[in-house]
């Protein structure tokens, strides 16, 4: 496992400062990323997050290639085998852990873990592949997490509209779907945004019913 980035959750060297939670945080929200294998989950936990990320990448060997399903991500070399965590502080008062799960479905026993106590989630889609998200809507909508589907801009993506895929993934209106480059930290930190505003608007409307 690839604990090089990680010496805040397991090294001698204790956290640094900028690690260090803000004395003004009041509230902390775990989020889950989740998607298919190779849509861009440990990319967008290292771009957003705040600290160092922990990641638990290992490389791919050729023992796996019976089991695991490359199509469209050949140049692939590494897999998360565990789970990868960063850290992102939306306003002063708030933070979100965020807890990136592996896509590839032999590690997804380790999903039950990740998502206990758990807010919310994002759903990382590749419009190459779009059949790789169908499992992983399923087994959120089965657990009654609430989501935000974030369609992450890859070279070559066909050109579909917000309609196509909502209706593609079999998706309710009130669903957000929302574009984004999970190399950027930017547009990555708006679709976290979308989720809170998500979550939010369905507080509001439990407690009013």
């Amino acid at each position: 496992m690839d604990f090089r980035n990680s010496e805040t959750a397991v090294g001698p060297v204790g956290p640094r400062h900028e690690d260090s939670l803000p004395s003004s945080a009041a509230t902390a929200v775990k989020v889950v990323i989740v998607g298919g294998f190779g849509v861009g989950k440990t990319t967008l936990v290292g771009a957003v997050s705040e600290i160092r990320p922990l990641t638990t990448e290992e490389t791919m060997t050729q023992a796996g290639a019976d089991v695991d399903d490359t199509s469209g991500v050949e140049r692939k070399t590494a897999t998360t085998v565990a789970m990868d965590f960063g850290r992102i502080s939306i306003t002063d008062e708030l933070v979100l852990y965020l807890f990136g799960t592996p896509g590839q479905q032999r590690f997804w026993f380790l999903w039950n873990g990740l998502f206990e106590g758990a807010l919310g989630a994002v759903v990382l889609v590749d419009t190459r592949r779009l059949e790789v998200s169908f499992d992983v809507i399923g087994r959120l909508e089965e657990r009654g997490v609430p989501f935000v589907v974030a369609i992450n801009d890859f070279p070559q993506s066909p050109s579909h509209s917000i309609d196509e895929i909502r209706g593609a993934l079999d998706l309710p209106y009130e669903v957000p779907i929302v574009l984004c480059d999970a190399r950027s930290r930017e547009s990555s930190r708006d679709v976290l945004m979308a989720l809170m505003r998500y979550l939010h608007s369905l507080t509001l409307s439990s407690e009013r019913s």
